[in-house]
């Protein structure tokens, strides 16, 4: 990696990307997404929030049909920078959730989504903290994606996301079974525990109804999940 007038140079998986001040740089939990979201040639994927597109690139890659899209500018544009770059073709749209594909459908949506839950008052506006305040519970954005996905997947297409361990394993499946997605768990992996959560640790030991989290002391790790809703064919 080196810097270049504020602009990081990231090297993965054979491609390089350009990482603007203006957007987060991948951390662990985008490259265990990326190894686990499982893209197959020939399928039309839908990331949401894609960031400055990583997954969508290596997407594009392993000869997917890819729709990036994201809120925040700068992402947008280093997505189609990117796509460039590597020598890849990227629909890449600005919008909110679902907003920029209305009416469409795909086989594979996936998303990295910001889920760190984040207590009243609580929300720090700066570039790390935004890109990772999930609401009160962590689900806020993840539930808008799991609430219209059903509307947005071909039938047999499959919804991938990744969760923090402590959102509940069990409130996954059941998020996912309401929309009539049948749910499972596609990997997992231990990885450092979040700077950010060590300030919240008590609000997220109050969310965590599975017990993932020690009760006493600072966590040094916490398990992160990559999870598949697939909607039944016709």
């Amino acid at each position: 990696m080196s810097g270049d007038e504020g602009v990081l140079l990231y090297a993965y998986r054979g491609c390089l990307f350009r990482v603007p001040d203006q957007v987060q740089p991948p951390k662990a939990g985008s490259l265990f997404f990326c190894r686990n979201v499982g893209v197959r040639p020939g399928e039309r994927v839908l990331e949401i929030g894609a960031g400055l597109g990583l997954a969508a690139v290596l997407a594009a890659k392993a000869g997917a049909g890819v729709i990036a899209t994201d809120v925040v500018p700068e992402a947008v544009e280093a997505i189609r920078t990117n796509a460039a770059l590597n020598g890849v073709a990227i629909d890449v749209r600005l919008g909110d959730c679902y907003a920029p594909v209305a009416g469409e459908r795909f086989d594979l949506i996936c998303t990295n989504p910001p889920q760190m839950p984040t207590p009243p008052g609580r929300a720090r506006g700066d570039p790390a903290a935004a890109a990772d305040n999930g609401g009160l519970d962590g689900w806020e954005i993840l539930d808008r994606v799991i609430g219209g996905a059903p509307e947005h997947l071909r039938p047999g297409g499959r919804l991938v996301f990744t969760i923090f361990a402590f959102l509940g394993r069990k409130t996954a499946y059941a998020k996912l079974e309401a929309r009539r997605l049948a749910p499972a768990i596609l990997a997992s992996e231990v990885q450092g525990f979040p700077r950010i959560g060590y300030e919240r640790l008590d609000h997220l030991r109050s969310l965590d109804a599975e017990g993932t989290l020690p009760a006493m002391g600072l966590p040094s790790t916490v398990e992160r999940l990559v999870i598949q809703g697939t909607l039944a064919r016709a």
